[in-house]
């Protein structure tokens, strides 16, 4: 395969990751809009506010963060552009994620729970610290003062294999999450909620599996000639 061919097939699996990223927000929305209720971070009902919690933190570092990749890696746009919309892709999915998991420490004040105490707490955690920690790294490697160009050469794979490795991080504590919750819910194997609930992590699964797969392919696609 020629560099046109890698592109072209990072450009087609960017059509499945859509796939399975929107069919994970539908599903999650149908969660939590039809058995759990709703979401409103305003509510007087602690597990409404909770609500907000999940559909963030899938909409923010999942969703907006595998857009991110695939638009930086894998759109014909000016480089420019495409570098932009990255920085303010992650941007916006950072504000989100602060709003998710304060919604999930409010959620905690209302019933007098003990805050970080799980392993998903622990990975979500990890993870927002070290997602804000990439961008503001890659801002001011990439964006603006800038480094020279022999240190953006140098930290721009390391940069990409951060970025990768984030993403599953927080679909690990998606993942976690949605068993932590349906343990919680003492939900049995055989209830609808519990089946839309493993459809969805599968979907989220799915997603960041193809994410990575094109921006892999993209990024071979930049430096195959090497």
């Amino acid at each position: 395969m020629d560099r046109s061919e890698y592109y072209g097939a990072a450009s087609r699996l960017t059509y499945v990751a859509h796939f399975f990223g929107l069919t994970a927000l539908i599903l999650i929305l149908i969660w939590l809009l039809h058995y759990r209720g709703g979401l409103n971070y305003e509510s007087n009902n602690p597990n409404l506010v909770f609500n907000v919690h999940p559909f963030l933190m899938f909409f923010s570092l999942i969703f907006l963060g595998g857009e991110a990749m695939m638009a930086y890696k894998t759109v014909g746009a000016a480089h420019n552009v495409k570098k932009t919309v990255h920085m303010l892709l992650h941007l916006l999915a950072i504000v989100l994620a602060i709003v998710g998991i304060s919604a999930a420490f409010k959620y905690h004040d209302m019933i007098y729970k003990e805050d970080v105490y799980s392993l998903h707490s622990w990975i979500g955690i990890t993870t927002i610290c070290m997602f804000c920690l990439q961008w503001v790294f890659g801002f001011f490697t990439f964006m603006f003062p800038k480094a020279s160009i022999p240190t953006r050469n140098k930290f721009k794979p390391w940069h990409l294999c951060g970025g990768r490795a984030l993403l599953y991080m927080a679909i690990c504590a998606a993942l976690t999450g949605l068993l932590e919750k349906s343990t919680f819910l003492q939900l049995s194997p055989h209830q609808h909620e519990s089946r839309l609930l493993n459809f969805t992590g599968l979907a989220i699964l799915f997603f960041g599996i193809f994410v990575d797969l094109s921006v892999a392919l993209g990024y071979y696609t930049l430096y195959s000639h090497y």
